[in-house]
């Protein structure tokens, strides 16, 4: 059996130029199919509210919500590490119930690191939570938290200011940073500057790891996909049809046949 995935080895993928894989998840089954299948970073995402729970944003997500999900799936993962996201609200306030509610994800939940959104802005907290041995993931580009000052989903351009965020949460003590929606050839400089690991959703091929959505991925989300994302099945469409089909069976008195009875 594989060794268990550490920071350290999240550092040797990126000097090896080795790349990370990384997927969501948030419930028990899954986070055990996506660790059993060498998947080496599971962030359990505040995305759940969009993809759980049918919010139209990240914002409603609560401390409590994440801490039960991240429970859930760092009791089924073996191999992957396993990041907690911070939510909305949870580490904004004040550095002191930043590094509290950080705590919470180790101590509660089993996480080994947390991720939290912003650059330059939050490099205090993220030096104040490092300090107290919580690793640190950060997250630049399109921060979907601050969806409403930035105006909706749109790709971030401006190289300078992604540059400063990236070298300074790395210098802020940051093991490693997701860039969003950033273009491919700012990704590129950012990860080529960077000695932490830069983790990509929708930033092109040159970052040292990838991440999606697992329901993405799995074709379980209905309606609009990004650009970025690329459907490996239709699960959704799947469960659809044998749903049907048992509503079918159930109605024409077909199930449960003899041989489920006992």
């Amino acid at each position: 059996m594989q060794s268990q995935v550490t920071l350290t080895t999240l550092y040797k993928m990126k000097e090896k130029a080795e790349k990370i894989v990384a997927l969501t998840a948030y419930d028990y089954p899954f986070a055990k199919i996506v660790d059993e299948s060498g998947v080496h970073m599971i962030l359990v995402g505040d995305s759940l509210g969009m993809v759980i729970q049918g919010e139209s944003s990240t914002l409603p997500v609560t401390m409590d919500q994440m801490i039960y999900h991240s429970r859930i799936v760092s009791r089924a993962a073996k191999f992957a590490i396993i990041v907690g996201d911070m939510p909305f609200m949870s580490y904004q306030a004040s550095i002191e119930q930043a590094v509290a509610n950080a705590g919470r994800f180790l101590k509660e939940a089993g996480t080994a690191a947390v991720k939290l959104e912003g650059g330059a802005a939050v490099s205090e907290i993220i030096q104040a939570i490092s300090g107290a041995g919580i690793p640190v993931q950060a997250h630049i580009g399109i921060t979907p938290q601050s969806v409403h000052k930035m105006g909706g989903y749109k790709v971030q351009r401006d190289e300078e200011r992604l540059m400063a965020d990236a070298l300074e949460v790395e210098s802020a003590g940051a093991f490693s940073v997701v860039l969003e929606g950033i273009p491919s050839n700012i990704s590129k400089k950012i990860t080529k500057a960077l000695t932490i690991p830069t983790i990509g959703i929708g930033a092109g091929p040159h970052c040292d790891g990838q991440i999606l959505v697992l329901h993405d991925l799995l074709g379980l989300n209905q309606g609009h996909v990004p650009k970025f994302v690329k459907q490996y099945a239709a699960i959704g469409d799947t469960a659809g049809t044998a749903i049907k089909r048992y509503a079918n069976e159930v109605q024409a008195g077909k199930f449960p046949a003899k041989k489920h009875c006992y």
